[in-house]
């Protein structure tokens, strides 16, 4: 019989986080889905309809968490993906390192685009 590996420690904080954001991101992703698709048409969809649900705290807080937690969730499972497959050394730690850059960089992005869309930042 085959041994399962994965690079999760089980009952681990990364383990733990990468299941807390996939139940997190099935609730959003059908709240996302339901408002933008089923409420208002994608041919509805406009930026000034964007800026007015974003200027709701509410509203504009649950999609800055999606983007963090999708960001998470994405970034986590790709790394463990490749080290499952059997990434390891001076690569991982590479690789590692180009995935948290580029998780922040898109973090950082959609949080300024949200703030301002919102009206916090000018």
């Amino acid at each position: 019989m085959a041994e399962r590996y994965s690079s999760f420690t089980p009952g681990g904080t990364g383990w733990l986080l990468q299941r807390v954001t996939a139940a997190f991101l099935i609730v959003t992703l059908a709240f996302h889905f339901f408002l933008l698709h089923f409420v208002n048409h994608a041919y509805e969809v406009t930026f000034a309809g964007t800026t007015m649900r974003m200027e709701n705290v509410g509203y504009m807080v649950t999609m800055i968490l999606f983007l963090w937690a999708a960001a998470f969730h994405g970034v986590n499972g790709v790394y463990n993906a490749l080290v499952n497959q059997g990434l390891s050394g001076t690569p991982k730690r590479i690789v590692l390192g180009i995935l948290i850059v580029a998780g922040l960089a898109l973090v950082a992005q959609g949080t300024y685009v949200a703030l301002v869309m919102g009206g916090v930042l000018q």
